[in-house]
């Protein structure tokens, strides 16, 4: 069962990968400054924390399965990594829609 779990998070990070990798079609057509913008960052932020999440599965996956490369200490610390990597991703959405909210507000 954990196995299946595991499994349907892989492919549950696949999924996101492809989204992230893939740019709407029809989208405002601003040109960037360069290549440092926000959008720029955020979907770097996005592709690492996916990329940590898959590389914690696997480090799950070949504990669970008693591979005799595991180790404990590398799966309990890509596990924290991924936790810390989605904790920021959903503090930068809460903020991000906090500010959209608070633009809504402003009168014209």
């Amino acid at each position: 069962m954990a196995i299946n779990t595991s499994l349907g998070a892989a492919n549950a990070y696949s999924a996101a990968a492809k989204a992230i990798s893939q740019s709407p079609a029809k989208t405002a057509e601003i040109k960037p400054a360069s290549d440092n913008s926000f959008a720029t960052m955020v979907s770097q932020a996005a592709t690492n924390a996916v990329e940590t999440g898959k590389a914690s599965e696997q480090a799950s996956m070949a504990f669970a399965t008693g591979q005799p490369t595991a180790n404990m200490v590398e799966m309990v610390t890509a596990v924290a990594e991924t936790e810390l990597a989605l904790q920021t991703m959903v503090s930068v959405r809460d903020r991000v829609i906090s500010a959209y909210e608070e633009i809504m507000r402003m009168p014209i």
